[in-house]
């Protein structure tokens, strides 16, 4: 199971796996938290910009989740259904009924329903600080280390719970590449240059390099949001990058595990 925040998440950090083990006969479950309504309208529009209707995007962005899961085999799809809070700063941040200010409790006791009923032996979802800062990751890894919390102490469920990690250093090769080639990253700011987790922190990488194009199909499938579809346009060579392999840190396993897996069911099969 693995928990995200908005409709394209599901892709970069946990595409791979998802195909990889759907194709070894593991049962996928995602659990993504809002409806992505603060997202890209038509032709790139912004929120609090003319043309950007919350409800359009929102049923435009589920439907693209359709397609995205389907290129990657995921089995069971289960949306909380919360509204999209926006990136830091942003009005929608303001909002009682957004993902980010709805009480940790609540939704945590929702995700918990969800755990119980598939019960997983892997959960994946976003560091403390949401990967990069987004109040609904930040959010989504809070329910999801509660729900988690709570169901292990009575369940023993999961037996094993993830961050999603990008290295460190392999951003800033990325970074050194798309210089070189005279491409941008995404198209919003750019990111810090402390990016990523540190290499020595990553516990987990798995070569997910035969269903890059699974992954490839399925970002392409969210063609609405173009920091997302922002990588579908650099080179071949800086996708095989970006594709190839997914990085984790294991934050608590109750069986025994290499210190270096390649695989998140090490100690499970």
């Amino acid at each position: 199971m693995a928990v995200h925040a908005h409709p394209d998440d599901e892709v970069l950090g946990t595409g791979g796996i998802f195909a990889r083990y759907a194709e070894e006969g593991i049962r996928t479950v995602l659990v993504t938290c809002t409806n992505g309504e603060q997202g890209d309208g038509p032709d790139g529009v912004k929120p609090g910009e003319p043309g950007h209707d919350e409800t359009a995007v929102r049923e435009r962005r589920l439907a693209e989740l359709r397609d995205s899961v389907a290129h990657l085999g995921i089995e069971h799809v289960e949306l909380l259904g919360y509204r999209d809070s926006g990136m830091a700063g942003w009005d929608a941040n303001g909002r009682d009924d957004v993902f980010a200010n709805v009480r940790v409790e609540e939704a945590a006791a929702r995700l918990g329903v969800l755990m119980e009923k598939y019960r997983p032996q892997v959960v994946v979802t976003y560091d403390e600080n949401g990967a990069y800062g987004h109040p609904d990751h930040i959010q989504a890894h809070r329910i999801a280390v509660a729900a988690s919390q709570n169901l292990h102490d009575k369940r023993g469920i999961p037996k094993k719970f993830y961050y999603t990690a990008v290295s460190r250093s392999q951003f800033r090769e990325l970074m050194e590449r798309l210089r070189e080639a005279g491409q941008e990253f995404g198209e919003g700011e750019m990111p810090p240059e402390d990016f990523g987790t540190p290499d020595e922190l990553i516990t987990t990488v798995v070569d997910v390099t035969p269903y890059a194009e699974r992954k490839s199909k399925a970002l392409e499938a969210h063609a609405s949001q173009g920091d997302s579809i922002s990588f579908l346009r650099m080179s071949d060579e800086i996708q095989r990058m970006v594709f190839g392999s997914e990085s984790f840190v294991r934050v608590r396993s109750d069986v025994a595990v290499p210190d270096e897996e390649d695989d998140l069911f090490a100690g499970l099969r």
